[in-house]
């Protein structure tokens, strides 16, 4: 049995993920900024499942979040990064406190996490961290930079984190999910206040009142629940994993096309090189 600890479980993928983990016999703490939210996943077993306040952007409520974790369950095994939502808007529209809280939830949040969570996995030698990112960060769509760049930066992090941790026996695992059909599309998706008409054919097409695919995504929250589990139960958890038929398409598409480019302009790249003596 393990200690699960899973942000943002009020509703998506992470209430599925907190659904599964819980059926699977580990220890869970399920946390939303709204504790009633979370209450009724630990009526069905308040020995193993602890529902706990808990908004990222707040390094005092992390601190106690994860105290408390630890004091119930003695020590947290597999911290799940999931807390997040959708912006939407030019890069020009971008407003700055809503940038700033996009950032704050998505990779700053994520940071007092890791500086909590963390000492106790190292003092074991064992764990496993997964932060929840985007296909996004592949696509970057018009209309989605600053929801695309958070994600980026917490993939940037993510890859020097697991060099860092894999020596000590901890594991990191970044996963990019496709279209889920879940809330981010819907009410959880936030955008500008700012709307400018030049940008109505390319961002203003992905604005909320504009959308049609929310309910319609591809795939499944709970199969991607298990899919996670899976991974990280793995003797070798990957340090990258895809999620959905939809997500390795666009992978694959969008990787051949910067190949194609690179080698279009390789000559370009290459001259760059000082001359052989």
């Amino acid at each position: 049995m393990s200690t699960w600890f899973i942000t943002g479980c009020s509703t998506g993928l992470g209430r599925a993920l907190a659904e599964a983990v819980i059926a699977s016999g580990h220890n869970t703490v399920v946390t939303a900024r709204d504790a009633s939210k979370v209450a009724d996943l630990a009526e069905s077993d308040q020995d193993r499942v602890l529902a706990l306040a808990l908004d990222v952007t707040d390094p005092a409520q992390v601190t106690t979040a994860v105290a408390q974790a630890e004091d119930r369950f003695g020590g947290i095994d597999v911290l799940v990064n999931n807390a997040g939502y959708g912006y939407r808007a030019a890069v020009e529209e971008g407003d700055e406190p809503d940038i700033r809280t996009l950032f704050e939830t998505h990779l700053f949040g994520v940071v007092s996490l890791l500086k909590a969570v963390l000492p106790g996995m190292r003092a074991r030698r064992s764990g496993a961290v997964v932060n929840i990112s985007t296909i996004g960060v592949q696509i970057q769509p018009a209309g989605s930079g600053y929801y695309a760049a958070s994600k980026a930066a917490l993939e940037g992090l993510s890859g020097a984190l697991h060099d860092e941790l894999e020596p000590l026996g901890i594991s990191v695992t970044v996963v990019e999910p496709g279209a889920f059909r879940t809330d981010f599309a819907g009410r959880s998706l936030t955008q500008s206040a700012t709307v400018i008409d030049d940008y109505a054919d390319t961002a203003g097409k992905r604005r909320k009142e504009h959308g049609t695919g929310h309910g319609a995504q591809p795939g499944d929250p709970n199969k991607a629940a298990q899919a996670i589990i899976a991974a990280i139960e793995d003797d070798q958890p990957p340090a990258f994993l895809l999620l959905g038929t939809d997500a390795i398409t666009t992978y694959r598409r969008l990787n051949q096309a910067r190949l194609d480019l690179i080698k279009a302009w390789e000559e370009t790249s290459t001259s760059t090189d000082f001359e052989s003596a």
